[in-house]
C-alpha cells in the first residue's frame, strides 16, 4: 500500500493503518494520536484508495496508442476501480498538445513532479511507460549550479563566442542557496515564440526556427563542454549525462527504476521493421527523431538503442512488444493489422492493470484494513476510521502551521500562566481574538504544541481547526461529536452510543459530562477549538449556548475567533468582562524580519537586500502574517536579477491576492486560472484532480482559451490538456491542499481569505450559476457517453465527445458514490436546476436512502434545510420533517438500516400525503412501493399511515428533561421559554431559534412554579424541596437560594409566586402560609400561617394585600409589608361558612374571585367591597384573561366563559369538550381560545363566535399546560418530558388525521379500519365510537359500570363490552341504541375476558369464577343472545383467566396471570393442562382454519400449538434490548402466517410451519390489538395509531436471508420433530443473526422487571 502524501493538508488516516504504524520504530502508537501527541513528521500510515499512473510517451510518437487508451481501456479500468471503492486518475501530460510552446524549460520539471506524486499517492501501480522509435526531446536544463557552470566554461577557454552565447541565456541567481545559473525563457531574447495570434503568426515561425538553431548550438557547447569536464573530472558522469538525455528517459529513469517496485509499472514497445529504401526519414518524421535540418539523428537513434536494451534487460516481467508495419507514415485505426495491434495493446493495458491493482489492495498481502468510502456492508471496528482520520489530520496540520508562528512569545507566555493559574479551580475557557490573517490559527497550534512537551504522558491535547476545509463549515455537533469520541478513547471512558452521538441535546449533556469525568479521574484535558466563526450555524452554533461557561479543574478550553465576527459578540455577552481575552496584534518590523529569514531558508532561497526592504516595508503598515505569507510566496521566486520595478507587492492581504492572481493569469491565461480555482471553490469539499480535469474539460469558455488559436487534436474528442493543470498547479503549490477522507484525496484552497479573493474576482452572478451548473450536470453525468457542443474558433457548432465519467448512484452493490452524493445537492440547488433537484434528489427514494446510509441522515436533513431556505417547496419540507421524525431509529442502527426498512418506513409515514402532493411526495410513494412488491424477501408492505407523519400543525418538539413538565413561562421580551419538570430541572430554551440554552440544576424536588423577572434577566423556581431559587438567564448561574419557602412536597397548583414592584417585595405563598421577601432576596420581611390565624385558607394576593378566607364566610385582608390596617368583609350568603372550591386575582382591578362550593362567585377589592352572584359550576381550572375581561372556568368536559369588566358576571359561551378539560389560554387580542383536555387533544375556539377552528392531535398524553406566542401554541403535559410548539398559520393539506387517544384502557378496531372503539380511563363509564376515516368523535355509548374488556364481532358488526358488575353490553353497530345485554352471573362476578369464535357463533365469558358460553342468534333480523348454553367453574388455587380464544368445535383455548394455560371442551365438559408459561399469559389467538392457535406471555415466550391433533409444534423465544412479552396476534387469512405484536414496539412475522421468524418491523409503539385482514392485520398501537399491512412473501427466502439485521435482538425456535410413527421430539434452533452476542437466560434476569400481574399463592 502507498502512504499518503506528507504535503500541507495530507495526514493520517485509518484504524487498520494506526494498527500498522503502531510498531515501527519511530512511529507513534493510535494511543498517542488520540492524546494529541502526534507531531509533524510523525505521521500515521494510512492506505490510500487511489489508483494513479502516469503515462509516459513522447507527444506525436505513441499519439494512437494513447487515444486507444483513453476511448477504450481507461473506462474500463476505472469501472473496475470504482468496484473496489478505488478512484482511478490518469496522468497524460503529452495528451491535447503537439508539443510545449510555454517557453518557460519547466515541462521536464513538470513531468518529474507528477511521477512522484503518483508514486507517493497511488495504491497500485503508478507508471505506464509507451515506447515507440522516438528517444524524445533531449531539452536544456534549466538549472545549472555555479560550480558545475562554471567547471564548463572552464572547459570552453577557447571559444569566447560560445562562452557569449551561454551566458547570454543562462543568469547567474544569487537568490539560490547555492546559487545557481538559470536558463532564461526563449520568450526573453524571441518575443513572438509564444504568440499564437494569427497576425503575428510570420514573427513567431521565425522566432520557432531561431530557437530551434540556439537551442542546438547551446546543446551543443554544453556537451562538448560537458564531456571534457568529465574526462577532467570536474563532474561525474551523470551530470555529464544530464545534457544527452532525452525527458522521455528521465521519466523512465524515475517511474522504473528509483524506488519503484516493477509490480508498480507496466511497459509497452512498439517495434516498426526495417522499412523499404524510398521510406525516408521525413515519410516518418512523426515516429522518429530528427535533427534541426530535417535530416535522423542518429546520436538520439544510438540512444534509443541504448534504452531498450537496458529495459529488455532489466524489465522483462512488465514488458508488453509489439512490432507493426507503418502503413503511409503512421497508425490507421481502419487497417486490420493496426486495429488488431491496438486492440492487443488495450487488451493488456486492463489486464495487467486489474492484476496489479487486485493484488495491492488485496488485505491478505498486509493484513492491513482498507477502509472504503461509500461502502455500506463495511462493519465499522472498534475504533471509527474517521475518528482516527480526523483526529490525526488536525494534528499534523497544526504541527505543520506552528514553524509559522513568530513574535507571539509574549502572548504564549500570557496563555500558559493563565492556564497554569486556573489549573486547581473551576474557571471559564480562554478567549483569542484578533483580525482575520493576524495569525490566531498559527497560535493555538503553537499553544497545542508547547503544552505538549511540558504536560505529563497522560495528558490530553484535542485540536481542532475548523476553518481548515473551507469553504465548507462544520456542524457544530459534529465537532462535538468527534471531540467527545477523541476523549473516551483517550481516557478510558465509554464513548457516546449512536444514539446519544447523533441527537445534539444528548450529545450536549454528553459533552458537558464527559469533561467533568476527566477532571475526577485528574487527567489533564486541554481543548482548543480555533475559528468558532467559521462553523456553520446549524443549532444556532454562534449563539454559543453549546459552549460551557466554565469548565472543571484540570481542564482548559481555549478558543479563537475573528474580532469583527458575530460570534466575538455573542462571546462578550455571555462572558461580559468576567471571560478571559486575549488579542492577537500586529507584528512588528524585526518579527517580520525573522519571519522572512526562517521562511527562505527553509526553501533554500534568499533576497537581495533591496528586495528585503521592499518585502518588509509592504509589509510593515499592516503587521498582518498572512499578508507577509502572501508576499514570500511570490518572494520566494525572485531572482537575485529581478528587476525592483517589475516586483508586485500589494498593499494589504487583499491587494496581494490580486496581484497573485494577475501574475497567474499572465502566465497561464485569465480562462485557465480562473476556471481552476473557481471550480475549487465551488466545490463543497474540494475536487479530485482527475474531476477538475473533467469538469474543464466541460467548460466551453476554458476549452475555447485553449484552443483559441489552434485546432484540438482530435476534434470529436476535446478536453483539457493535462499539462495545462499540472503547469497551474505546479505554480499554485503554496495555495493548495490535499484534503485526505477515506483514503482519496481532494484539492482545496488552504486560505479561506484566498477563496474570498477568487470569488470576488472570478464569480461574478452570472459566471457562480454557469460554473453551478457545470458541476451540477458533472456529478448527474449529463454528459457522459454524450456528444456536447462546442463553439471553437473558426470552427462552426462542433459536437465532441469530453470523455467524462458516467456517475451513477451506486459504483456497485453496497458501493455508493460518495462524491456525487456530498456535491450533487449543493450544485443543482445553487444553479437554479430544481426540477433535476426534486426529480434526482429530494423526490428519489433511493437517494435519500442511500445518503442516509453512507453519509448520514443528519447531511440529508441538511442538504433539504438548505433547500428549504432558497426554494418555497412545501414537499422539500415535509420529506424533510420525515427524515427528521425517522432519524432516531436510523441513530439507534447506527445508520446500518437495510433498504426494505426504509421504505417501508418512510411508506408508513406519507403514505395519506401521497394524494394532495403528487409531484414528489406521490412520486416517493410510488418508488417505494414499486420496490417492496419486487422485493425478493419478506416484507410488510404498508396501506396507510401508521407512523408520525409530517407536517401539520407541530412545528417543533422541545426536548431534554427526563421528567413531566409542571409548568412553563415566556418572556415575550428576551423570546425565551422556561419549563420546570417534575425530576427538579428547569430548561430555558430560545424562542428565536428552538435551542435549548440552560438546563437549571439545584432543586432536588419537582419545579412548581417558574417566573420570567427583572427584564427577562432573570428567573425564580420553587420546587417541591421547599426551595425558592433565583437564576441568571444570561449564564444559567444560580444567584440565590432560599430553603424552606413552601411546604415540602406542595401539590403544583397550590403555590404561587407575586412580585410587587411598588414595595419591592416578593411574595411566596400557599393555601397555609404566606411569606414575604425583599425583591432581591436578602431579607425576610415577614412569614404568617393558617395555625397563626386560626385556620384560614390564603385566597391571593393583590399588590401588598394579602387575601385570607377565615371561618364563618370572612375575608380578612392585611398589608404584611407596609403594615396598613387590616380589613375583614363579610361574604353574603355565608353566615354558616363556605367550602371553597378555587379563588383567582386581579392585579388590573384590584379584585379577587372566590368560587363557592354552595354555587356563589364572591368579588372582594382591595377596600373589603363585595359583591355575590350565582355561580353554577365547580371549576377545576379557573383563571382571567390578560386584559382581565373574561373568566375562563373550566368544569369536567365544558369551558365556560364570562365577561367580568363589570362587576356583574355574565356568561358568554359554553364550548364542550370529549374529555375533562385541563388548560387553557387566551390571545392578547381576546379573539382566540386555546383549550387543553385529557383527551390530548389542543383545540382552537372563536371567542367571538364560539365555533370550534381547529383541533391539534399528537400531543400523545394530556395538554395540563398552555402558552399562546405569537401565533405559537405552547403545549405541556405533566406527563410528558417535552414541550410542543404548534403553529397557528400552517397548510390544512398536510394535517394528519386525529387518533384516538394515547395509552386507552381498553380498545376494538373493526377489520375494514373505518371504527376504532376505546375506553380512555379504566374508571371511564362510556365507550366512545371513533371515525379513523374523519379523525373524529362519532358516537358516545353509555354503561353503567367501569369496562373491563372489549370484543368485536367483525362479520356480524356487533361490540361486546364486559363490565365490573359482571354485565356484557352487546351493541349492533348499525343500530348502537339498541342495546342487547346478558346479565351478571349470581355472583354477580366481574367480566375478565370475551372471546368470539370463528364463525361468530357463540361468545364466551370469563368471570372471575365460571367461563360460560353463549349463542349468537338472529332473531327477526336482529342479533340476539342465548344461554348460557354452557360454563365450568374455575378454582381458587389457580389465577384468573388473562387472555382466551374460543376455537371451532366448542373448544375454549385459556391463560391465567400465572402463565397456566389450560384447553376445556364446552360439548364433553373435559379440559386439559398445556404447558405452562413463566409469567401472565397476555395473547391467546386462534387461527383463520382453525388449524393452530397462538399462546404468548409477558416473558420472551411463545408458544405455537397445532390443534388437531392437539400438539406443541413450536416454542419461540425472542430476546432484544427493551421490554418483552406478546400483546396482540393475528393469522393470516390463508393460516400460512402469523402476526404478533409486542412489548418492544414491534410487530414480527412468524412461519407457522416452521416456526421461523420472518420479518421484524419497529412501529414505535407496543401494538395492543391486532385483527386478520386479508393477506396482512389491521392493528392498533398503544400510541392510538391505526396500522394497516399486507404481507408479501416469496415463494423462495435466500438460505442468507437475516429477519434481525436492522433489530439488535436474538431468537431461538424449539420445534417437534415429526417421524413415521407421528412421535414428536425436540429439536432446537438457535438463530442468533446479531453481532452483539448475549445468553437468552442472563438477558432475562438483566432486563427482569416487577410484574403488574396478579400473585398465584396456594394457600
Amino acid at each position: 500500500m502507498a502512504e499518503r502524501p506528507a504535503a500541507a493538508g495530507g495526514a493520517a488516516g485509518g484504524a487498520g493503518g494506526a494498527a500498522g504504524a503502531a510498531g515501527g520504530a519511530g512511529e507513534v502508537s493510535l494511543q498517542d494520536v488520540l492524546r494529541g501527541r502526534t507531531g509533524g513528521a510523525q505521521r500515521m500510515k494510512s492506505s490510500s484508495n487511489m489508483i494513479r499512473v502516469f503515462i509516459s510517451s513522447t507527444f506525436t510518437d505513441m499519439s494512437s496508442e494513447r487515444k486507444a487508451l483513453l476511448e477504450r481501456s481507461y473506462p474500463e479500468v476505472l469501472a473496475f476501480c470504482r468496484s473496489l471503492g478505488l478512484v482511478f486518475e490518469v496522468v497524460d501530460l503529452c495528451w491535447g498538445i503537439r508539443g510545449v510552446v510555454s517557453g518557460d524549460h519547466e515541462a521536464s520539471e513538470v513531468f518529474l513532479q507528477e511521477i512522484r506524486s503518483c508514486k507517493k499517492i497511488s495504491a497500485g501501480p503508478t507508471f505506464i511507460a509507451l515506447l515507440g522509435n522516438r528517444y524524445g526531446h533531449r531539452a536544456l536544463p534549466r538549472l545549472i549550479p555555479e560550480k558545475q557552470f562554471q567547471a564548463l566554461l572552464s572547459k570552453l577557454a577557447r571559444n569566447p563566442e560560445g562562452i557569449k552565447q551561454l551566458s547570454h541565456w543562462f543568469l547567474k541567481d544569487n537568490n539560490a542557496v547555492p546559487p545557481t545559473y538559470v536558463l532564461q525563457p526563449i520568450t526573453a531574447h524571441f518575443p513572438h515564440y509564444s504568440d499564437l495570434r494569427p497576425e503575428c503568426g510570420p514573427q513567431r515561425d521565425k522566432n520557432v526556427l531561431s530557437w530551434r538553431f540556439t537551442e542546438t548550438q547551446l546543446l551543443q557547447l554544453l556537451r562538448s563542454a560537458a564531456t571534457d569536464a568529465e574526462a577532467a573530472g570536474d563532474i561525474t558522469a551523470e551530470q555529464k549525462q544530464d545534457f544527452f538525455t532525452s525527458v522521455t528517459e528521465q521519466e523512465f529513469k524515475e517511474g522504473l527504476w528509483n524506488d519503484a517496485p516493477e509490480a508498480s509499472a507496466l511497459l509497452f514497445v512498439r517495434e516498426i521493421p526495417r522499412q523499404k529504401v524510398r521510406d525516408g526519414p521525413k515519410r516518418f518524421a512523426r515516429f522518429v527523431d530528427l535533427t534541426a535540418d530535417g535530416l535522423l539523428d542518429a546520436e538520439a537513434q544510438g540512444l534509443l538503442t541504448g534504452l531498450k536494451s537496458r529495459l529488455y534487460d532489466k524489465s522483462q516481467k512488465i514488458l508488453n512488444l509489439h512490432c507493426v508495419e507503418l502503413s503511409k507514415g503512421s497508425i490507421d485505426p481502419k487497417r486490420k493489422e493496426h486495429a488488431q495491434y491496438l486492440d492487443g495493446v488495450c487488451e493488456q493495458f486492463v489486464s495487467q492493470m486489474k492484476s496489479r491493482i487486485e493484488a495491492a489492495v488485496d488485505p491478505s498481502v498486509d493484513g492491513r484494513h482498507r477502509r472504503i468510502l461509500g461502502n455500506t456492508e463495511e462493519e465499522g471496528g472498534e475504533i471509527s476510521d474517521w475518528l482516527v482520520e480526523e483526529v490525526a489530520w488536525h494534528t499534523t496540520v497544526s504541527a505543520e502551521l506552528c514553524r509559522d508562528l513568530y513574535g507571539r512569545e509574549g502572548l504564549l507566555g500570557k496563555l500558559c500562566l493563565t492556564m497554569w493559574e486556573s489549573t486547581n479551580v473551576r474557571h471559564g475557557p480562554l478567549v483569542v481574538h484578533g483580525a482575520a490573517g493576524m495569525g490566531k490559527t498559527a497560535l493555538l497550534s503553537k499553544l497545542a504544541q508547547e503544552m505538549r512537551s511540558v504536560l505529563d504522558a497522560g495528558a490530553v491535547v484535542v485540536i481542532r481547526l475548523l476553518s481548515a476545509r473551507h469553504p465548507q463549515r462544520l456542524d457544530i455537533d459534529h465537532v462535538l461529536r468527534s471531540i467527545c469520541f477523541q476523549i473516551c478513547l483517550a481516557c478510558g471512558l465509554a464513548p457516546p452510543s449512536p444514539l446519544t452521538a447523533n441527537t445534539y441535546l444528548e450529545l450536549l449533556r454528553f459533552f458537558r459530562n464527559v469533561l467533568s469525568e476527566v477532571s475526577q479521574q485528574g487527567n489533564t484535558l486541554l481543548i482548543l477549538l480555533d475559528a468558532l466563526d467559521q462553523l456553520s450555524d446549524q443549532h444556532h452554533a454562534h449563539k454559543l449556548h453549546w459552549l460551557p461557561a466554565s469548565v472543571p479543574p484540570n481542564v482548559h478550553l481555549v478558543v479563537s475567533m475573528d474580532t469583527n465576527s458575530e460570534v466575538f459578540a455573542n462571546m462578550r455577552l455571555k462572558f461580559g468582562t468576567s471571560g478571559s481575552f486575549f488579542e492577537v496584534e500586529r507584528l512588528s518590523r524585526d518579527d517580520g524580519k525573522q519571519m522572512v529569514e526562517s521562511y527562505l531558508r527553509a526553501s533554500q532561497r534568499t533576497l537581495t537586500p533591496e528586495q528585503s526592504v521592499a518585502v518588509l516595508n509592504s509589509f510593515e503598515p499592516t503587521g498582518c502574517p498572512l499578508h507577509l505569507k502572501l508576499i514570500l510566496s511570490v518572494a520566494r521566486r525572485w531572482t537575485s536579477f529581478s528587476p525592483l520595478t517589475g516586483l508586485r507587492l500589494g498593499a494589504n492581504s487583499q491587494e496581494m491576492m490580486s496581484q497573485l492572481l494577475l501574475m497567474l493569469e499572465d502566465k497561464h491565461g485569465k480562462e485557465l486560472v480562473g476556471g481552476a480555482l473557481t471550480y475549487i471553490t465551488l466545490a463543497r469539499d474540494g475536487l479530485l484532480e482527475a474531476e477538475l480535469r473533467d469538469v474543464m474539460s466541460l467548460d466551453d469558455d476554458v476549452i475555447s482559451a485553449v484552443y483559441k488559436y489552434s485546432l484540438p487534436p482530435t476534434p470529436s474528442l476535446i478536453r483539457l490538456p493535462p499539462f495545462l493543470w499540472a503547469r497551474l498547479r505546479r505554480d499554485l503549490e503554496d495555495h493548495l491542499e490535499e484534503r485526505w477522507t477515506g483514503g482519496v484525496a481532494a484539492i482545496g484552497i488552504n486560505s479561506r481569505r484566498l477563496c474570498e479573493a477568487v470569488s470576488a474576482r472570478y464569480l461574478t452572478s452570472e459566471q457562480r450559476g454557469r460554473s453551478l451548473r457545470i458541476l451540477a450536470e458533472y456529478f448527474l453525468g449529463r454528459w457522459s457517453g454524450k456528444l456536447k457542443p462546442a463553439a471553437l474558433p473558426g470552427l462552426s457548432l462542433l459536437l465532441s465527445d469530453r470523455k467524462v465519467p458516467p456517475q451513477p448512484l451506486w459504483f456497485a452493490p453496497g458501493l455508493a458514490n460518495v462524491r456525487k452524493l456530498q456535491e450533487l445537492p449543493h450544485h443543482l440547488l445553487h444553479a437554479g436546476l430544481w426540477d433535476e433537484l426534486r426529480q434526482e434528489v429530494i423526490g428519489s427514494a433511493e437517494w435519500l436512502y442511500c445518503k442516509s446510509r453512507v453519509c448520514g441522515v443528519s447531511s440529508v436533513i441538511q442538504d433539504l434545510d438548505q433547500c428549504s431556505q432558497y426554494m418555497d417547496c412545501t414537499e422539500t419540507r415535509l420529506v424533510r420533517d420525515t427524515l427528521v421524525l425517522m432519524k432516531p431509529s436510523l441513530d439507534f442502527l447506527d445508520g446500518h438500516m437495510d433498504m426494505s426498512l426504509f421504505y417501508t418506513e418512510l411508506l408508513a409515514r406519507l403514505w395519506s400525503l401521497a394524494t394532495p402532493f403528487p409531484s414528489v411526495i406521490g412520486r416517493l410513494c410510488s418508488q417505494c412501493e414499486e420496490w417492496l412488491l419486487m422485493c425478493p424477501e419478506p416484507i410488510l408492505l404498508p396501506k396507510c399511515s401508521f407512523l408520525q407523519q409530517p407536517g401539520g400543525a407541530l412545528q417543533r418538539t422541545l426536548t431534554g428533561l427526563t421528567g413531566g413538565v409542571l409548568c412553563v413561562d415566556v418572556s415575550v421580551e428576551a423570546e425565551l421559554l422556561l419549563a420546570g419538570s417534575d425530576d427538579g430541572v428547569v430548561a430555558v430554551w430560545s424562542l428565536a431559534d428552538q435551542q435549548l440554552i440552560h438546563f437549571l440544576l439545584g432543586h432536588t424536588g419537582a419545579v412548581l412554579s417558574v417566573r420570567v423577572t427583572d427584564s427577562s434577566a432573570h428567573c425564580l423556581s420553587l420546587a417541591a424541596d421547599g426551595s425558592l431559587r433565583r437564576w441568571s438567564l444570561m449564564d444559567g448561574q444560580q444567584l440565590l437560594c432560599i430553603q424552606e419557602a413552601v411546604p415540602v412536597d406542595s401539590a403544583p397548583s397550590s403555590v404561587h409566586l407575586h412580585l410587587c414592584e411598588q414595595n419591592q417585595a416578593l411574595f411566596v405563598y400557599s393555601s397555609t402560609q404566606v411569606k414575604v421577601w425583599k425583591l432581591d432576596g436578602s431579607e425576610l420581611l415577614s412569614s404568617s400561617s393558617s395555625d397563626d390565624d386560626g385556620g384560614s385558607v390564603v385566597l391571593g394576593v393583590l399588590g401588598d394585600s394579602v387575601f385570607s378566607l377565615c371561618g364563618s364566610g370572612r375575608v380578612r385582608i392585611c398589608h404584611p409589608v407596609s403594615g396598613t390596617q387590616t380589613v375583614e368583609t363579610q361574604l353574603e350568603n355565608c353566615q354558616g361558612g363556605l367550602t371553597l372550591v378555587k379563588s383567582v386575582t386581579l392585579q388590573k382591578h384590584g379584585k379577587v374571585f372566590i368560587v363557592s362550593a354552595e354555587g356563589f362567585l364572591h368579588q372582594v377589592s382591595r377596600s373589603g367591597r363585595q359583591t355575590a352572584a350565582e355561580f353554577p359550576l365547580v371549576p377545576s381550572l379557573l383563571s382571567v384573561t390578560i386584559d382581565e375581561k373574561i373568566l375562563i372556568a373550566g368544569s369536567d368536559r365544558t369551558l365556560s366563559l364570562f365577561n367580568v369588566d363589570r362587576d356583574s358576571v355574565d356568561r358568554i359561551l359554553d364550548l364542550q369538550h370529549d374529555d375533562s378539560v385541563l388548560s387553557a389560554c387566551v390571545s392578547s387580542d381576546s379573539r382566540l381560545l386555546v383549550s387543553g383536555a385529557a383527551d390530548q387533544l389542543i383545540r382552537i375556539w372563536s371567542v367571538t363566535t364560539g365555533a370550534l377552528l381547529d383541533s391539534l392531535c399528537g400531543s400523545d398524553s394530556p395538554v395540563t399546560s398552555l402558552v399562546l406566542y405569537n401565533n405559537v401554541v405552547i403545549s405541556a403535559s405533566a406527563a410528558a418530558a417535552c414541550v410542543h410548539l404548534w403553529s397557528l398559520k400552517y397548510d390544512t393539506r398536510h394535517k394528519p388525521v386525529a387518533h384516538i387517544p394515547a395509552g386507552c384502557a381498553h380498545v376494538a378496531v373493526t377489520k375494514d379500519t373505518d371504527q376504532v372503539f376505546y375506553v380512555r380511563q379504566q374508571s371511564q363509564r362510556e365507550v366512545i365510537s371513533w371515525n379513523s376515516l374523519t379523525g373524529s368523535l362519532s358516537e358516545r355509548l353509555a354503561v353503567s359500570a367501569e369496562v373491563c374488556c372489549l370484543e368485536l364481532a367483525q362479520n356480524k358488526r356487533l361490540l361486546l363490552c364486559g363490565l365490573t358488575t359482571g354485565t356484557v353490553l352487546i351493541y349492533p353497530l348499525a343500530l348502537p341504541q339498541e342495546t342487547l345485554c346478558i346479565p351478571p352471573p349470581e355472583s354477580l362476578s366481574r367480566v375478565l375476558c370475551l372471546a368470539v369464535s370463528p364463525q361468530e357463533k357463540h361468545v364466551a365469558v370469563a368471570y372471575e369464577d365460571s367461563v360460560r358460553l353463549f349463542e349468537i342468534t338472529t332473531r327477526d333480523s336482529f342479533p340476539t343472545v342465548e344461554g348460557p348454553l354452557r360454563a365450568f367453574p374455575l378454582s381458587l388455587l389457580h389465577g384468573p383467566p388473562s387472555s382466551m380464544a374460543l376455537l371451532s368445535d366448542r373448544w375454549l383455548l385459556y391463560g391465567t396471570s400465572c402463565g397456566e394455560v389450560k384447553l376445556h371442551d364446552f360439548s364433553s365438559g373435559s379440559s386439559s393442562d398445556l404447558e405452562p408459561h413463566r409469567s401472565r399469559v397476555t395473547c391467546v389467538t386462534g387461527s383463520s382454519w382453525g388449524t393452530h392457535a397462538l399462546v404468548g406471555s409477558e416473558d420472551a415466550v411463545q408458544r405455537l400449538w397445532a390443534l388437531n391433533p392437539l400438539v406443541l409444534d413450536h416454542t419461540m423465544e425472542y430476546k432484544g434490548f427493551f421490554f418483552e412479552g406478546v400483546l396482540s396476534a393475528a393469522f393470516s387469512d390463508s393460516d400460512q402466517f402469523v402476526f404478533t405484536g409486542s412489548q418492544d414496539r414491534t410487530v414480527k412475522v412468524w412461519d407457522v410451519s416452521s416456526g421461523k421468524l420472518l420479518y421484524v418491523q419497529y412501529v414505535y409503539a407496543p401494538v395492543v390489538r391486532m385483527v386478520t385482514f386479508r393477506n396482512g392485520f389491521v392493528a392498533l398501537s398503544q400510541q392510538g395509531a391505526v396500522i394497516k399491512e399486507v404481507f408479501r412473501c416469496p415463494d423462495h427466502v435466500s438460505p442468507d436471508y437475516n429477519p434481525l439485521r436492522n433489530v439488535k435482538a436474538q431468537y431461538r425456535v424449539t420445534s417437534r420433530e415429526k417421524n413415521q410413527d407421528d412421535q414428536q421430539s425436540a429439536a432446537s434452533d438457535l438463530k442468533d443473526f446479531n453481532p452483539a452476542q448475549f445468553n437468552l437466560n442472563l438477558m432475562s434476569m438483566l432486563r427482569s422487571k416487577p410484574s403488574s400481574s396478579s400473585t398465584c399463592l396456594i394457600l
